[in-house]
């Protein structure tokens, strides 16, 4: 698969702009929402936006590092939280469908057998990744293969009219992975981007940066975003990113999540830096090394509310923000047409 992204035509911008200025309002008094429809304005082409199909996308895998303590939680409960999701009780379940986005859950590999299932797409590589502690997690195959899956479930999407897709995850032990990529993408000391997780006590957050030192001197640390994924990351990580560039090769919005979702955001941008003109970011997690991620990427989320659940919360939660701001690009009216005096 192809990983270029085109960036998007920067000629309408100055158009955009003045239908923006043109509002009734001082200038700028709508703040972050006018660079927000602004930037929906030139990924979409068009002065007047529109939102078709939002989607959220949550990607689903087990780790085979789980098993030597990285987190809190038991191996079993990623498979019990897609169970969850299916049965439509999760909190990414509620605020979907609060929001009015299409949920789909991806069995990236997952260590269970789901059968087939209303909701649930299966994608599945293999039951789990290795344990990055003894091997790599994925071979070059297995890594290609999560990417390309993932490109094909957005593009298809894409064809059938989505426009806004959200990105969401599962599995336990994937803040570790993530935690591992941040360090090998972004050069950061690798203990500043270990955070507890499902809620680690001291001794569980120790232990866990011991492994994950363990993990950096045997695999150490690659550069190239596709050895890091292939040496540490999930499947589920590596679906997302696949899915994140067809996406964006598609023209459409993406609205990205947290820790371990902006992780598979930096394989991406590795791989082709011009996707950040697609991305929302929808807020800055309670999980330390996110900071680190953004503040890589250069990237300013729209809120900050201590959220540290994954599963795609945020990004749906700040739904409501990208549709206020297509709507008074598209609704509110301007001096001219309202009849209102502009600034002396």
């Amino acid at each position: 698969m192809s990983f270029a992204i085109a960036r998007p035509d920067q000629n309408l911008a100055a158009d955009l702009q003045r239908r923006i200025d043109a509002k009734t309002k001082p200038l700028g008094a709508l703040g972050r929402l006018e660079a927000l429809a602004l930037q929906i304005g030139l990924v979409q082409q068009s002065l007047s936006p529109t939102l078709q199909q939002p989607h959220m996308l949550v990607f689903a895998g087990d780790h085979g590092a789980a098993k030597a303590g990285v987190s809190a939680y038991p191996q079993d409960v990623t498979w019990q939280m897609v169970e969850n999701f299916l049965a439509g009780g999760a909190a990414i379940n509620v605020f979907a469908r609060q929001m009015g986005m299409a949920l789909s859950v991806i069995d990236a590999g997952v260590v269970h057998d789901f059968g087939e299932r209303a909701g649930l797409v299966s994608a599945k590589i293999a039951a789990g990744t290795a344990n990055y502690l003894e091997e790599p997690a994925m071979d070059a195959a297995q890594r290609d293969q999560a990417l390309a899956r993932g490109h094909a479930l957005a593009s298809g999407l894409a064809r059938q009219g989505c426009n806004v897709m959200g990105f969401g995850e599962m599995g336990i032990g994937n803040t570790a992975a993530a935690s591992l990529l941040t360090h090998c993408l972004s050069g950061v000391d690798l203990d500043s981007v270990i955070g507890r997780g499902t809620g680690l006590d001291d001794a569980g957050l120790a232990r866990k940066r011991e492994l994950l030192a363990r993990a950096v001197a045997r695999g150490g640390r690659p550069a190239d975003p596709l050895e890091a994924l292939a040496q540490y990351g999930g499947f589920e990580i590596a679906m997302m990113a696949g899915a994140m560039i067809g996406a964006a090769q598609a023209g459409c919005l993406l609205l990205i999540d947290g820790f371990i979702v902006t992780s598979a955001l930096l394989v991406a941008h590795a791989l082709s830096p011009e996707i950040l003109d697609y991305c929302v970011f929808a807020h800055r997690s309670h999980e330390q090394g996110h900071a680190v991620q953004l503040a890589h990427l250069r990237a300013e989320p729209l809120v900050e509310l201590d959220l540290r659940l994954g599963e795609g919360t945020g990004a749906a939660l700040v739904y409501p923000l990208v549709q206020a701001a297509v709507n008074f690009l598209n609704e509110m009216a301007s001096f001219e047409s309202a009849g209102v005096s502009g600034k002396a």
